[in-house]
């Protein structure tokens, strides 16, 4: 399977019974990023993470009773 990475705009080729290709045929709003880009964005996530300036906003979730 071919694939584009969102951000460079690179095509690479990825294995089509890999689970990453089931998700972004399956699921449109998965998207591909290559290894270097993959790579960089946690990088520099990480670095904003340790200035504390970063806020991780997490979904509360609701308790059902009756299941």
């Amino acid at each position: 399977m071919r694939v584009k990475c969102t951000i460079c705009d690179s095509i690479e080729k990825i294995d089509s019974d890999s689970l990453q290709a089931k998700r972004l045929r399956n699921r449109r709003i998965h998207m591909y990023l290559c290894p270097t880009c993959d790579e960089r964005i946690g990088e520099n996530t990480k670095k904003r993470i340790a200035t504390g300036n970063f806020k991780l906003y997490k979904e509360e979730k609701k308790n059902d009773n009756l299941i």
